[in-house]
């Protein structure tokens, strides 16, 4: 596979991702969705559930972890890249290395809790005895574009209303 077409397939998942992400923003969840493809071809597909689980482990790519051992009947993943729209977290980052994915490629960087490199290296630390290839940057702007949609509405959804300066105010008991 030459490099244009690797990129143009990287695209095509990181689509697919983001499909999963809307459906994760219209269930009230962070909008992270991810894939996991083996040999060419979609094999599972996840996102966020953290609110509709009450689980903070249910991020996407955990639950995508999950899906892929039950597909696969292993926990071993050498083959599988996974397509997240954005930078896995460190306990997303080290359930991948230690289920052995052989790639991550995510969308948009996280640099407060990145752990693929941005603000934590976990898939590419020289101690462990598996690392993740990641690669970043695919579809950044899609991605970036629903989670910064979806904190303006939650940020709309949590606004007080503004007080009326013309309405009579109570006074405080003295």
């Amino acid at each position: 596979m030459t490099p244009s077409d690797t990129a143009a397939a990287d695209g095509a998942f990181m689509e697919e991702a983001l499909s999963e992400a809307r459906l994760a923003a219209a269930a009230g969840e962070v909008p992270v969705g991810a894939v996991a493809v083996l040999d060419g071809r979609i094999i599972a597909r996840a996102r966020n559930r953290v609110e509709e689980a009450l689980d903070a482990t249910c991020h996407a790519e955990m639950e995508l972890l999950h899906r892929c051992a039950a597909e696969l009947g292993d926990w071993r993943m050498e083959n599988v890249d996974f397509f997240v729209t954005k930078e896995p977290c460190a306990m997303c980052a080290g359930a991948m290395v230690n289920a052995r994915v052989r790639r991550v490629v995510y969308g948009v960087s996280d640099p407060r809790s990145g752990a693929c490199g941005s603000a934590l290296n976990v898939t590419g630390f020289p101690g462990m005895l598996w690392q993740v290839e990641s690669v970043g940057g695919i579809k950044s702007e899609e991605a970036r574009a629903l989670l910064q949609d979806f904190f303006r509405q939650v940020r709309i959804r949590n606004k007080k209303p503004a007080i009326n300066a013309d309405a009579p105010q109570e006074k405080c008991p003295s």
